[in-house]
């Protein structure tokens, strides 16, 4: 579960990164952005939620 919230995390930076790269993708920085932050907080609670 951990190897999988990793891995999501790495491509929603990879698209936010592209997404401020390349002009006209700036929508793509901000949906990167959105789901990397989705994907920490859903990991974080998750991992909260094991750890009791």
């Amino acid at each position: 579960m951990v190897g999988l919230i990793a891995v999501l995390l790495v491509v929603w930076l990879v698209l936010a990164i592209l997404g401020f790269v390349v002009k006209g993708l700036v929508w793509l920085a901000v949906v990167g952005i959105i789901l990397f932050v989705a994907t920490g907080v859903i990991g974080w609670v998750r991992r909260k939620a094991l750890s009791k």
